[in-house]
């Protein structure tokens, strides 16, 4: 089982506008999301993304999956560059978070086979896979009924049927099952299981311990655009639950804070 996703050093950073300097109180211009961030993930495992809000895995995230460009360093998805062949890259995963938005006035069946001829996907190939995946999460009443009536919920589900269209050996979600119920939570996580018993790939960011202690066969947690930690569940535990030893990394980290 080799390496399928490399990230080598990777390092960005934003400049915080007058406003936003004034409501976080601070002068600092430049602000480091992610800084000399490098991990790699295996071929047929999930891999979670632990940290708090601000720490720096969605950045990570849309590096890895060519949205936004590091400022140095780089990465790999099956052998392609991020930076030089990004849509070798983009051919190769399949991305979801919840801040990228579903055009409301659109159905999933539109969206759906109007993303597969993006990526090329034959029409007979394309009913097969759509067929599967719409039942799967129960989309199947509500492929003609427009994304902007539909619950938080189905829209998740439709998303990830969508981000699936081309088959990607690599998914990478970005808190999956942020907003959702738990019976809709549970389709998503038990999907995420199936991907993997199919020799997919998935890197899920997360804050809950209780999904990547479910899901993960290893872990990395990012504290301040760092990897504070990087290994198995069993290697970052050390023996304790995943909240205890995050927050005993957490706390020395940040000088005894919490």
């Amino acid at each position: 089982m080799g390496v399928i996703l490399r990230a080598e050093n990777l390092t960005k950073t934003f400049k915080l506008s007058a406003k936003q300097q004034k409501i976080e109180k601070t002068n600092v211009k430049i602000r480091t999301a992610v800084k000399n961030l490098s991990f790699s993930v295996n071929e047929g495992e999930i891999f979670g993304l632990l940290g708090p809000n601000g720490a720096g895995k969605t950045t990570t995230l849309r590096m890895l999956a060519t949205l936004i460009k590091p400022d140095s360093g780089d990465g790999t998805v099956d052998g392609a560059s991020i930076v030089r062949e990004p849509e070798k890259v983009r051919s190769r995963i399949g991305f979801l978070t919840s801040e990228l938005k579903l055009e409301d006035f659109f159905t999933p069946n539109y969206l759906y086979d109007f993303f597969s001829e993006l990526h090329g996907v034959p029409a007979d190939v394309r009913n097969d896979r759509k067929k599967r995946l719409f039942s799967t999460f129960g989309i199947g009443e509500f492929a003609e009924v427009k994304v902007g009536e539909l619950s938080t919920g189905m829209k998740q589900k439709a998303s990830l049927a969508i981000a699936l269209v081309h088959d990607p050996s690599v998914i990478i979600f970005d808190e999956p099952t942020n907003g959702l119920d738990v019976i809709t939570a549970k389709v998503v996580t038990d999907f995420l299981e199936e991907l993997k018993k199919e020799g997919k790939t998935v890197i899920v960011s997360t804050h809950i311990f209780s999904l990547a202690e479910k899901l993960c066969d290893r872990v990395g947690i990012i504290i301040q655009g760092e990897m504070a930690a990087l290994g198995t569940l069993e290697q970052v535990q050390g023996g304790k639950s995943l909240e205890d030893s995050f927050f005993d990394i957490y706390s020395e980290r940040m000088g005894g804070s919490v």
